[in-house]
């Protein structure tokens, strides 16, 4: 039998049965505050099912929804155009309208084709064609596919990028709070080239030993230490904006915000070891650094040819840095975009090889040798995959039956919703939610398990506020019996703990939500546009 998003929905709803005819004997048991709040949830998911086939009311209540974390966000590519242009006129730099690509602020000569990027403030029709080339806005697959349209744009609007950083980080966050998104990790390379500089002066070593001592001999850590100070700055700027810490402080600043050490993985061999060990010894020093991850588009030459050498790499460093987060874009390939045989390994080198604990992507799953074993193995390992359906779909063509977030579920593995690249994709959080429920069919509890699951893979320090991770049982301090979420000892573990914090206002989040929703009349019959 043809395995559809369709039958593999009924088999997790028939699952969902029994666990909700196990659930009633634990109802009829529990305090009448916990039996208020399953009432309230389950109301609310007949509200959510009730109005999925109206966008518009689907939209209005998603967009309330409490989010958790988004653990995939690439800073760049987090914020929109229409800002970008504003700061490349605010920088007096120059549009080259043949590609619309800005170049530095030098005097922009009209004849040679190079126009003041501030004319687009005065112009609708080239502020919107800069929208459209920064952008997949109006992207038209029959004049450019759409993975070449998407990674073109950041070398396009990349000046506007330049000392900019605080000032991306405050937009992020403000979407993220409008959103209801209490957690971002971000991408990022801080260190402005230079750990990359540094590895192509001390040249190749194939013994990684040796390796990774010419770079500490030769100063990697004095450049950390500048890269952390350019992060301070970073989040000094962030929080003058939003004005953090005054009456009128912006939602943003309940954003709690963290940074992965991004990779150029289609460099040098001897950049990219120096990156990555840049990417472990960062998060022994710098406490804002939780992790990091390889960038740049799998399916290029260098990331095809050097993978397994990159995962070798981290496989030894992993040895030396064994509490280090490791989160690995793999998988992000569709049949044709590479050959067939690329197909079959990326995902699980990144979980044997590179100690990923989470996949970003991981869209080829089922094209790797031994798919079925690979998911078990992941679910074992509890590995989670950050989806990006949006992003998908744009980059890959991959949508609706051909996604595999239907596998990743049937399996067990552990999922959550990101946004990847919200400003370059023309999305944000409840989009990306919206998509799942009308593309991929997701229902109301498992969307609440993605938004739990997010900030239980989060790399965020302290203790969980579950005993069980899976299942999302709390841990003794937050069960029922001593109080739930709101008893002092609940309250005590989140205070001792940022990770179990996040969870806490989570939960309580989602019982404000669902004592609201649940609340709403359900229409007789179902909503359709």
């Amino acid at each position: 039998m043809r395995n559809t998003p369709g039958s593999t929905l009924r088999r997790i709803r028939a699952a969902a049965g029994v666990a909700a005819a196990l659930g009633t004997l634990a109802f009829r048991a529990a305090p009448a505050s916990a039996q208020a709040a399953a009432s309230d949830e389950a109301r609310t998911a007949r509200y959510m099912a009730a109005v999925r086939g109206s966008t518009p009311q689907l939209t209005a209540f998603l967009r309330e929804m409490p989010k958790g974390g988004d653990l995939h966000m690439h800073l760049s590519g987090a914020v929109y155009a229409e800002t970008y242009i504003r700061w490349a006129s605010e920088g007096n730099l120059c549009v080259r309208t043949a590609s619309m690509s800005l170049t530095g602020p030098v005097p922009c000569d009209t004849a040679a084709g190079l126009v003041p990027a501030a004319s687009a403030l005065r112009s609708s029709t080239l502020y919107g064609q800069l929208i459209d080339a920064w952008s997949m806005r109006n992207w038209n697959a029959a004049r450019k596919n759409g993975h070449d349209q998407f990674f073109d744009t950041f070398g396009k609007f990349g000046a506007a990028t330049d000392g900019r950083t605080g000032d991306m980080v405050a937009e992020v966050a403000q979407r993220a709070a409008m959103g209801h998104v209490s957690y971002v990790e971000l991408m990022y390379t801080p260190d402005d080239g230079g750990v990359a500089g540094l590895g192509g002066r001390v040249g190749w070593d194939a013994d990684f030993g040796r390796m990774r001592q010419k770079l500490l001999d030769a100063g990697l850590r004095d450049t950390l230490v500048k890269a952390g100070a350019s992060l301070a700055a970073a989040e000094a700027r962030e929080r003058q904006l939003l004005r953090c810490g005054a009456a009128d402080a912006d939602p943003g600043c309940g954003v709690t915000v963290r940074w992965l050490y991004q990779v150029s993985r289609g460099r040098a061999p001897e950049q990219v070891f120096a990156q990555i060990l840049a990417g472990f010894e960062m998060q022994g020093s710098d406490p804002r650094v939780v992790g990091f991850n390889l960038v740049q588009p799998e399916d290029a030459l260098v990331p095809m040819r050097d993978f397994t050498l990159q995962m070798r790499m981290i496989d030894y460093l992993h040895r030396l840095y064994p509490q280090a987060h490791v989160t690995l874009h793999a998988g992000e390939l569709a049949p044709g975009l590479v050959p067939p045989e690329g197909l079959r390994f990326h995902i699980r080198q990144s979980v044997e090889l590179g100690h990923a604990a989470r996949i970003g992507h991981g869209v080829d799953v089922m094209n790797e040798e031994r798919a079925p074993e690979l998911l078990r193995e992941m679910r074992d390992r509890n590995v989670m995959v950050e989806i990006a359906l949006t992003s998908n779909y744009g980059i890959l063509g991959v949508s609706g039956r051909d996604h595999p977030l239907h596998a990743y579920l049937a399996a067990g593995v552990p999922v959550a919703l990101a946004t990847d690249d919200e400003g370059v994709a023309r999305s944000e959080m409840t989009m990306e939610y919206l998509r799942a429920v009308q593309d991929q069919g997701i229902d109301y509890p498992t969307l609440k398990r993605m938004a739990r699951t997010s900030l239980e893979h989060a790399f965020v320090q302290g203790a969980s506020l579950w005993r069980d991770g899976r299942t999302f049982a709390p841990a003794a301090a937050c069960a029922p019996a001593a109080g739930g979420f709101e008893g002092a000892a609940c309250v005590q573990l989140a205070a001792g703990s940022p990770k179990a914090d996040l969870q806490r206002r989570l939960e309580l989040s989602f019982r404000q939500f669902e004592r609201r929703w649940g609340a709403m009349e359900i229409p007789r019959e179902p909503v359709r546009n």
